[in-house]
């Protein structure tokens, strides 16, 4: 039981540090292919105008009617 599990953790191990290393050797191989990018000044855009939506607010009214009473019925 025991032996089965610590080959079990082994081949995890093994296959984990497998990967990361094919992983790490792409990136180099990758890296060596293309050359390092120069780093040219280009004249920045024009900024492009900028357009707020604005809303109206309305008036309020200077003179409010008289209050009107509500009557329930009982």
């Amino acid at each position: 039981m025991f032996m089965g599990i610590l080959y079990l953790f082994l081949t995890f191990l093994f296959c984990f540090i497998l990967v990361h290393l094919i992983k790490l050797a792409y990136i180099g191989i990758k890296s060596l292919k293309k050359p390092a990018p120069t780093e040219e000044k280009k004249p920045a855009p024009k900024p492009e105008p900028v357009y707020y939506i604005v809303e109206k607010k309305k008036a309020r009214k200077a003179n409010y009617s008289e209050p009107k009473e509500i009557k329930f019925k009982k």
